[in-house]
């Protein structure tokens, strides 16, 4: 089952200084943190930002793509986590054809937030990854799930670069 979730906003990890993507459910009662690079958090940050850019960006130039050949990106699935590393798809629409594409999940959600598509998590992948077991890189989970639950909506404010 897949559940509908948005985009809380962007934090970066206070130990490894890597940008979170946070996603919430719409019912607000599931986080969901995905770590990602920081070019794809710049992506995410501009258009939750609505800044625009002199020239198009990958994720700008894709969905032009996209346009141009009247592909419809009907949703992105965050569909699979396997060692700390999450997956993503995005379903996109061409004609009568479904067409399915690999994805990371930053990229998926960047090109989400441009096409106004929908983002779904797999039900699997929120329980896998509240119990995923920290690395070296991962805060500990049990601390990281406090501090998440305890940001408050200003933590969320302009991610800085």
């Amino acid at each position: 089952m897949e559940i509908e979730m948005k985009i809380k906003g962007l934090v970066v990890d206070p130990l490894s200084k890597m940008p979170i993507v946070v996603l919430e459910d719409l019912k607000n009662e599931r986080l969901l943190p995905i770590w990602i690079g920081v070019f794809e958090a710049n992506a995410i940050a501009l258009k939750i930002e609505n800044i625009n850019s002199p020239r198009p960006m990958t994720h700008d130039l894709i969905k032009n793509f996209l346009d141009k050949f009247h592909v419809s990106v009907e949703k992105i699935v965050v569909n699979d986590v396997r060692e700390n590393t999450f997956y993503a798809l995005i379903h996109c629409r061409y004609k009568d054809d479904v067409i399915i594409i690999d994805s990371r999940p930053s990229d998926a959600i960047a090109l989400a937030l441009r096409t106004d598509a929908p983002i779904y998590v797999d039900e699997d992948v929120v329980k896998k990854a509240h119990s995923l077991k920290p690395d070296e890189k991962l805060e500990d989970s049990e601390k990281l799930k406090k501090w998440l639950e305890n940001l408050r909506p200003e933590d969320f404010g302009k991610y800085k670069m």
